[in-house]
């Protein structure tokens, strides 16, 4: 049997943003290694209920991102001005996109887990 890829492995490869944190000295950057997380992934094998796990988290992801990026907006203009608000914002709503996903997944990973010991 063929071995199939996981390519949520691959959001591990993040991590490496957080060596040029360290090498440029933006500690902005040091946030990447919790990408480091998704290397578990790599021995995961990708089956429905896997890729359903991962779709749920996804829309729930994406859906809070998209609540929350007006709330982000207006609360940087009034923090930030008109300038920064923008980055800023966008920003912030991909670090709880990034956030919410992983914490859905690992949400669900376990619920999957705790049914299973029931079986």
């Amino acid at each position: 049997m063929k071995h199939r890829i996981n390519y949520l492995g691959f959001l591990s490869l993040l991590a490496l943003i957080a060596v040029l944190g360290w090498r440029t000295g933006n500690k902005g950057l040091y946030g990447f290694f919790g990408f480091a997380y998704y290397f578990r992934y790599y021995w995961v094998i990708p089956d429905e209920f896997f890729r359903l796990n991962v779709q749920k988290a996804a829309t729930f992801a994406f859906m809070s991102e998209m609540i929350m990026l007006v709330p982000f907006m207006f609360v940087c203009t009034s923090v930030y001005g008109t300038a920064k608000a923008v980055p800023v914002s966008f920003a912030l709503s991909f670090a709880v996109t990034v956030l919410a996903f992983t914490t859905a997944l690992v949400y669900l990973e376990w619920r999957e887990r705790k049914g299973a010991e029931n079986d």
